[in-house]
């Protein structure tokens, strides 16, 4: 039994004749009467008494009518809220964003996108990058912003901004020139990101780097988040590295300076989601608007 035949029969039931359910479904009479006659010749049964100036139902017709009613209504709900997500007027835009995404203006972003698309729900999640990429493979999240490198099987990726990672110290001595990772191995570190610790991405950086030489950097502190490592830097525990963005927030305790790194050093932001993923209207029109403020960081993002 199709659904357009249980449209038909729904509508000829409510309306107690062929011709007015034709009119009210632009069909023509026949083609209504045949619909209903398929069914019926189908299970070898009648649905209305015909021959009156009104159907009436058999006792077939009276058991199929709240089933067609149930079926109908569902489509027709399912009809309305796929076209409402088309439209973004409805939906769950559902999005990864990387640790320190207040440092690259991504709670304007969402700001922004919000006032867009006020009837769309926004399901964001904060996480180290490994774990944003792990969310987005196994399906939890659509897409994500990260930084590189990450483990990349399965997903699309695409860089959208560097941003510098500066060496960070209250110790003006460690500020006189660009630093090593020779420089970095004789000093207290502070790190954050403690959970992931070396699976960070910007640590497998310089771990890569630093395996190169030869040399183990460990850290002496390790904290969750930037501003916790920030703050013990402050108080003299010892050294650390962040992003640009970070930096030059303007939020990092006074006392604190930065350098660069001897051979320069890069957060890339990337943008990933699953390879040949159909993102949903939401998703991809919040990824629109985080491509435009990554790529344009001065200017926000234009709704349609």
């Amino acid at each position: 039994m199709t659904l357009i035949q249980m449209r038909v029969f729904l509508m000829a039931a409510q309306l107690g004749s062929f011709t007015a359910a034709a009119a009210a479904l632009h069909m023509a009479q026949p083609s209504v009467s045949e619909f209903v006659k398929r069914i019926e010749d189908a299970y070898g049964m009648r649905l209305f008494v015909r021959g009156g100036r009104r159907l009436i139902l058999t006792r077939a017709g009276e058991e199929l009518l709240p089933l067609a009613e149930q079926t109908v209504a569902n489509a027709d709900a399912a009809d309305r809220a796929m076209r409402a997500v088309a439209s973004l007027s409805a939906g769950v835009a559902s999005f990864g964003l990387l640790r320190n995404a207040n440092y690259y203006s991504l709670a304007e972003l969402l700001i922004q996108f919000t006032e867009s698309y006020p009837g769309v729900r926004l399901r964001v999640v904060g996480l180290n990058s490994v774990e944003v990429a792990r969310s987005v493979v196994t399906g939890e999240l659509e897409a994500g912003l990260v930084v590189l490198p990450i483990d990349s099987e399965g997903l699309s990726v695409t860089p959208l901004r560097r941003d510098e990672v500066l060496y960070a110290s209250a110790d003006p001595t460690h500020l006189e020139s660009p630093v090593t990772i020779a420089d970095m191995s004789e000093r207290n570190l502070i790190l954050y990101d403690a959970h992931y610790g070396w699976r960070d991405p910007t640590r497998r950086q310089i771990t890569e780097r630093a395996q190169l030489l030869g040399i183990v950097l460990e850290a002496r502190i390790e904290v969750e988040q930037v501003e916790s490592a920030l703050a013990l830097v402050s108080a003299g525990g010892g050294d650390t590295f962040v992003a640009r963005a970070v930096a030059e927030s303007g939020k990092c305790p006074p006392n604190i300076g930065f350098v660069p790194f001897a051979e320069p050093l890069y957060d890339t932001v990337a943008l990933i989601h699953r390879e040949n993923a159909v993102l949903s209207p939401a998703t991809a029109e919040l990824i629109r608007f985080a491509r435009r403020m990554l790529d344009e960081p001065e200017k926000a993002p234009s709704s349609p």
